[in-house]
C-alpha cells in the first residue's frame, strides 16, 4: 500500500534530510540513534501508570481502567493517513494516535470488593467505554492491527464477549450509543463502500481554489485535503452504515449510509439525531467545518425532520467571539423525552457587531412538526445549558474579549423569560469561583443538576492566596450565597469526584499530598465516621518521594504578586549545600485584570506526578526546579495584553530569578529556562530580549507570527490590524539578538494549529545565520505531544546534555 510522500514525511523533514545530505559535517553530528538519559530519569519515565477510574452513574461501582505504557516508535511508524485535519490508520479505519486500555476491573464503591473482567481479548487495546442505562452492561471497542470490533461486558457476571467482527468505523469518534432497551447503535463501516481509491499515477489536472471576494480568515490548520485523491480517500474512510446491535451480536442496518459526523439517541430512545457530512469539501478548513445536514430519524431509521442544512464553514469573522451563522450546538434536552434545543446567532457571527440579542436559544418538541419556540437570549455568546426540570435550568453565557462569564437561572416552562443572573465573574478569577454544579441521573439515564429547591450542589477548586483547597457546597440561586459543606484540609489536596446521595452527605473523594499517591476515599459527613480508603494505588515515583516542594510567592517590579512551585533535592539545605543550578519552566497567560493575574494558582499539596514533558526529572540531578512559574501578561480595560508582552515577560522572569537567588537556593549565573508550545515561544523571546539565563529549551513552538496571521493564543487582532505586535512578539524577527544557547526540539508530525515543524526549522536557520549557539532536533513520527518511549527518552537525553553543558557546568 503506497501513499504519497506528503502523507508520510512532512515538508520540514524533507528539507532537514536534504540539508543533512548536503552538509557532511552536520550529518555526522546529527546522525544519532535514540539515546537514553541518566538511569534516575529513565526509571521515572518507565514507571507503571496508575489506573484511571470511571464511575457508574449511581456511583455504586467504578471501572478501573489499566492503561499500557508508552508506545514504541514502531507503533507510531505504522501507516498513517493525514487528511481533512484527521489522522487515520487505514488498516483499522480508526484514529492512528490514541491511548488504549489493556485491562478492566470492577471495584464496588462501598464494600471495596474488586472483580477482574474475564474473557477480554488477548493483547487488548480497548476504548469507547459506555455503560447501559440500567448499568448491567458496558460496551467497549477493541482495536487490533487489522480493524476494530465491538465487545460487551456483563457487569453482573464480570464477563466480556465479542459482539461483532472488525466492522467499527471510528475515524471521527462517537462510535456507539446505548438505547433504553439495551441495544447498541453502532457506527459501522459501510459494507458496500468498495475498494479504497488508488492514487493516480499522474494528475488529471491542476488543483484549484478560488474565492469570490468574501473574506475567509482561517487558522493555520494542519493535515488538510490537498487534491481530488485526498477527497476520495476522505469520503471512503468516512462512509458508514449505522447498525443496531443486540446483546447476542445480531446486527441490523439502521437508516441510510452516510458520512456521519455524530449520532445521538433521544432520552426516550424513540429518535436518533444524525449529523451527515456533505460535499463540497474544503482545502482550507478541517472536516469539522465541512457542510453537514442535521436530521432526526425515527425508530425505523426514517428521516422525519431535517433540522438544518449547514453550509461549508470557511467564511467566518475574526476574533474569539466570532462564530458560525445558522443553527449550532443542536442537542437533546436531558430532562425531556425528545426535545431538541439549539442556538442561532443574530450578529452574522461577528462579535464586533453590537447587539442586544446576540444569541437566541430555540427549542422544538417531538414530533417536530410545530414551530420552534424561543427559550432565552443573550447579548453575549451562548455557553451551554445545564438542565434540571421544566422549572429550573442554568444558562451559561460568556464573552472572551473581556473574560466575562455569566450564569443565569431560567424557567424553561416560561419561554422568552431571560431569568435572573446568579453568577457574574471573570473566567480567570479563581478566588471568586463558586464552581460547577453536581449532576444526578434522571429517569432517562441523563445527567441533570443535583439540587433541592433553590439550593444547587456545587464543587469548586477553592482558589485562595494559599493555593487551591477544593470544596463541596450548596449555592442558593435566590440569595446568591454559598454554604460550604466540606473542604479539603492541608497538608492534603482532596476533591469530590462523586456524590452518592441526595443530601451530598456521602461522597467519594480523591485524596493526595506531595508524596502520597492519589487514591479514592469514601466520606460520610452525616455519620461522622472516619473516611474509608477505597483504592490502594502504589506510588510509582518512590525514588523522588523525599524531594522538597514549596509554593513560593514574590512580587514583580510593578508590585504584581507572582508565584511558582519550587522543588529542591531530598535533604537539600541552602546553608549547608550552597547554591544550585536552576531550571525554570513556564507558560505565559494573558489577563484583563492585574488583580486576577496576581492570584495564586495550583496547590503545593498536589502529588508530584511526572509527565513526559515535565522539568521535574532534573531534581534527581541536583537542580532546583521552578515549575508553574507564573508569567502573566496584563492589559486592562481597552488595552490589549500583548501590547505589553515583552516588557512584562522579562519583568516576570527577573522577579522569579531574584526570588530564587535571594532565597539562597539558586545560582544567578546558572539558571536555564524552558517551555513547550507557547512556553517555547516564551523561551525564545526571553533569550532575544534579556541576558538573564544561561541557556534555554524550546519544544514544539511557533516563532514567526507572520505564519499565524489571523491570530494566535489570545491575540484576536490580525497581522494587518496590529503589525507591530506580530513583529515585536516574533522571536524569528529578533534572531540576531540571541546570544544564549538555545535547544530546539520539535515533532516532525506536529499537527497543532500554528506550530508547524517549519517554525523550528526556519528559526534554527535564522539563529545559525547570526552565529547563535543552537541545536535543532526533529523527532520522527511525533506530533505536538511526544508519545513513543524512544522519543521521550531521547528528548530527556537532549535536554540533559544541554543543561549539563550550558547551565550546571557553565564556564
Amino acid at each position: 500500500m503506497l501513499y504519497s510522500l506528503r502523507k508520510t514525511l512532512s515538508a520540514s523533514l524533507i528539507v532537514c534530510l536534504a540539508w543533512l545530505v548536503t552538509n557532511p559535517q552536520a550529518n555526522a553530528q546529527n546522525a544519532l540513534t535514540y539515546q537514553t538519559p541518566p538511569k534516575e530519569i529513565a526509571d521515572l519515565v518507565k514507571a507503571p501508570s496508575t489506573p484511571s477510574v470511571s464511575f457508574s452513574r449511581t456511583g455504586d461501582f467504578m471501572l478501573l481502567l489499566e492503561r499500557s505504557g508508552n508506545p514504541s516508535i514502531e507503533d507510531l511508524a505504522q501507516p498513517e493517513l493525514r487528511i481533512a485535519g484527521m489522522r487515520i490508520n487505514p488498516a483499522t479505519n480508526g484514529p492512528s494516535r490514541s491511548g488504549a486500555v489493556e485491562n478492566v476491573k470492577i471495584k464496588m464503591t462501598k464494600s471495596g470488593e474488586e472483580f477482574q473482567i474475564k474473557g477480554l481479548p488477548a493483547n487488548a487495546r480497548l476504548g469507547g467505554f459506555s455503560v447501559s442505562k440500567d448499568e448491567k452492561y458496558a460496551a467497549v471497542t477493541n482495536t487490533t492491527n487489522t480493524g476494530i470490533s465491538l465487545w460487551v461486558v456483563d457487569l453482573t457476571t464480570y464477563e466480556a464477549k465479542k459482539l461483532t467482527d472488525e466492522i467499527v468505523n471510528d475515524v471521527m469518534g462517537g462510535t456507539l450509543s446505548w438505547t433504553p432497551d439495551n441495544k447498541i447503535l453502532l457506527k459501522a463501516i459501510n459494507p458496500n463502500r468498495g475498494q479504497m481509491p488508488k492514487a493516480p499515477l499522474a494528475p488529471v489536472g491542476p488543483t484549484v481554489q478560488e474565492t469570490s471576494g468574501n473574506a475567509a480568515p482561517s487558522r493555520t490548520y494542519q493535515d488538510l485535503l490537498a487534491n481530488p485523491h485526498d477527497e476520495a480517500l476522505f469520503a471512503y474512510f468516512m462512509d458508514s452504515q449505522l447498525m443496531m446491535i443486540d446483546l447476542d451480536g445480531k446486527a441490523t442496518p439502521f437508516g441510510k449510509p452516510g458520512m456521519f459526523k455524530s449520532v445521538s439517541v433521544s432520552p426516550d430512545g424513540n429518535y436518533v439525531m444524525v449529523d451527515i457530512i456533505q460535499r463540497p469539501f474544503s482545502y482550507l478548513v478541517p472536516a469539522s467545518r465541512f457542510p453537514y445536514n442535521v436530521e432526526v430519524w425515527d425508530r425505523t431509521g426514517k428521516n422525519v425532520k431535517t433540522m438544518a442544512e449547514l453550509p461549508l464553514d470557511e467564511v467566518r469573522p475574526t476574533g474569539f467571539d466570532a462564530t458560525v451563522t445558522g443553527p449550532r450546538s443542536i442537542n437533546w434536552r436531558a430532562d425531556k423525552p425528545a426535545t431538541l434545543y439549539w442556538v442561532e446567532t443574530q450578529d452574522g457571527g461577528d462579535g464586533r457587531v453590537a447587539m442586544e440579542e446576540r444569541d437566541i436559544v430555540y427549542t422544538l418538541d417531538a414530533p417536530f412538526t410545530a414551530q420552534r419556540t424561543k427559550l432565552v437570549s443573550t447579548p453575549y455568546r451562548y455557553g451551554g445549558i445545564s438542565w434540571s426540570d421544566d422549572n429550573f435550568a442554568l444558562f451559561n453565557e460568556r464573552w472572551s474579549a473581556t473574560r466575562k462569564q455569566i450564569v443565569r437561572v431560567i424557567n424553561p416552562s416560561k419561554p422568552g423569560d431571560n431569568g435572573r443572573i446568579i453568577i457574574e465573574r471573570s473566567s480567570d478569577d479563581i478566588y471568586n469561583d463558586p464552581g460547577s454544579p453536581l449532576f444526578v441521573t434522571n429517569e432517562y439515564g441523563r445527567s441533570v443538576i443535583q439540587r433541592k429547591g433553590d439550593e444547587i450542589f456545587m464543587t469548586s477548586e477553592g482558589g485562595s492566596p494559599e493555593g487551591s483547597m477544593p470544596y463541596l457546597s450548596t449555592f442558593n440561586a435566590k440569595t446568591k450565597t454559598e454554604k460550604i459543606l466540606w473542604r479539603s484540609q492541608a497538608p492534603y489536596y482532596e476533591r469530590v469526584v462523586k456524590v452518592l446521595n441526595d443530601n451530598a452527605t456521602e461522597f467519594v473523594t480523591v485524596k493526595e499530598s506531595t508524596d502520597i499517591q492519589p487514591n479514592y476515599w469514601l466520606v460520610n459527613t452525616r455519620r461522622r465516621v472516619a473516611p474509608i480508603q477505597i483504592t490502594n494505588f502504589d506510588n510509582p515515583y518512590e525514588s523522588i518521594k523525599g524531594i522538597n516542594k514549596q509554593l513560593v510567592k514574590y512580587k514583580r517590579n510593578d508590585g504584581l504578586d507572582l508565584s511558582a512551585v519550587l522543588y529542591t533535592p531530598e535533604g537539600y539545605d541552602p546553608a549547608r549545600d550552597g547554591r544550585l543550578p536552576v531550571l525554570m519552566w513556564a507558560y505565559p497567560r494573558e489577563y484583563k485584570s492585574a488583580e486576577v493575574a496576581a492570584q495564586v494558582r495550583g496547590s503545593q499539596y498536589r502529588f508530584t506526578r511526572l509527565s513526559w514533558g515535565s522539568p521535574l526529572y532534573w531534581v534527581t540531578q541536583g537542580y532546583a526546579i521552578m515549575d508553574q512559574t507564573e508569567m502573566p501578561i496584563v492589559g486592562e480595560g481597552d488595552l490589549e495584553p500583548n501590547d505589553f508582552f515583552l516588557e512584562q515577560l522579562v519583568a516576570n522572569a527577573e522577579a522569579a530569578i531574584d526570588y530564587v537567588v535571594e532565597s539562597g537556593v539558586g545560582d544567578r549565573n546558572r539558571i536555564g529556562v524552558g517551555g513547550h508550545s507557547y512556553g517555547a515561544f516564551m523561551t525564545a523571546n526571553l533569550l532575544s530580549h534579556s541576558n538573564l539565563f544561561a541557556a534555554g529549551i524550546a519544544r514544539s513552538g511557533a516563532y514567526n507570527r507572520t505564519l499565524t496571521p489571523f491570530g494566535f493564543q489570545y491575540e484576536q487582532r490580525t497581522f494587518w490590524e496590529a503589525p507591530d505586535v506580530y513583529f515585536n512578539m516574533a522571536p524569528f524577527m529578533h534572531a540576531d539578538k540571541v546570544k544564549t544557547p538555545i535547544l530546539l526540539i520539535h515533532g516532525e508530525a506536529d499537527n497543532n494549529s500554528g506550530t508547524f515543524p517549519i517554525q523550528s526549522e526556519r528559526y534554527y536557520n535564522a539563529l545559525k545565520g547570526h552565529g547563535a549557539t543552537t541545536r535543532l532536533v526533529f523527532l520522527p513520527h511525533e506530533s505536538h505531544g511526544y508519545a513513543a518511549e524512544e522519543s521521550i527518552l531521547h528528548t530527556l537525553w537532549e535536554q540533559h546534555q544541554w543543561l549539563e553543558k550550558y547551565v550546571k557546568n557553565r564556564k
